[in-house]
């Protein structure tokens, strides 16, 4: 969040640059003072205040201030530390596990929920017309499709996921008015998956994409869900980035299952229980 503020501020009139400074002197304290305080400190009006919250992406002061305390209590550092040559195994493991609860408090501050329910509500509309739901992705984002499939199917939706991209370009071929293609992507610039996106969305699909913010692939779908993170994917072997993209499907997963709801999926996934109780050693 604060790295948010940080980058808007060029970009931002000089009372609300001003307001954006005072912020970042002192997180902790913005979050908890009144307006009027805090306008008198940033020397502007309090309506100033207001639109400087507005203007770095978020409802108002209160939701604001909601997200910041966020940030500045939990006591993780929200920047990306790299794994040293020489780092003990203890190190390793803080580092990485520091890196992704930070990635994940970030996401939890920064993801828009306007975003999710569109998708959610491109998801369910698919499924409650008999429509196809496809999920697209390569290499570590190819494994993330796979385990979205699997989520799905679980819930009694008929679903296909596809890492090959030929076999993207293919079915995306087929796709159709009210059909849903779900296309995940680390960095947002593989070939492949753009082709297929394209397609997809040129036949009437609703395309919903999973990767970061800028990227090409992130204005090539209907709706794209935000998928940022500080792991530089020329550089880094995905871990931080795979991570968040499952959290994403776990929700999208879990929001299409309470929109189904419970008399619908509950004999479904007791019978399945059941059933699958003779796999497994009493």
């Amino acid at each position: 969040m604060l790295d948010r503020i940080l980058a808007a501020l060029p970009s931002l009139a000089p009372a609300e640059q001003r307001v954006g400074k005072l912020c970042l002197a002192d997180p902790r304290a913005f979050a908890q003072l009144p307006v009027t305080e805090l306008a008198d400190r940033a020397h502007v009006s309090k309506p100033t205040v207001v639109r400087f919250c507005r203007s770095v992406g978020y409802d108002g002061l209160s939701d604001f201030k909601l997200k910041l305390a966020g940030t500045v209590n939990e006591g993780v550092p929200f920047i990306h530390r790299s794994v040293d040559a020489d780092d003990k195994t203890g190190d390793v493991m803080v580092k990485v596990i520091d890196n992704t609860v930070a990635a994940f408090l970030k996401y939890r501050n920064d993801a828009s929920s306007v975003a999710i329910d569109k998708a959610v509500g491109a998801l369910v509309t698919a499924y409650q017309a008999h429509k196809q739901i496809q999920f697209f992705g390569v290499g570590n984002s190819g494994i993330v499709a796979q385990d979205a499939q699997h989520k799905f199917f679980r819930l009694g939706i008929h679903s296909v996921a596809y890492s090959d991209g030929h076999m993207q370009v293919m079915s995306a071929s087929l796709l159709g008015p009210g059909d849903c293609v779900v296309v995940i992507s680390n960095s947002g610039r593989t070939r492949d998956l753009m082709d297929a996106c394209d397609i997809a969305r040129k036949n009437g699909a609703t395309t919903i994409v999973i990767t970061a913010s800028g990227s090409p692939l992130a204005s090539a779908g209907h709706i794209h869900l935000s998928a940022d993170h500080p792991e530089g994917f020329d550089k880094y072997s995905p871990m931080v980035s795979r991570l968040l993209h499952l959290m994403i499907i776990d929700i999208l997963a879990t929001c299409v299952a309470l929109r189904i709801g419970g008399s619908t999926l509950q004999p479904l996934l007791r019978e399945m229980k059941h059933n699958l109780r003779s796999k497994r050693y009493a």
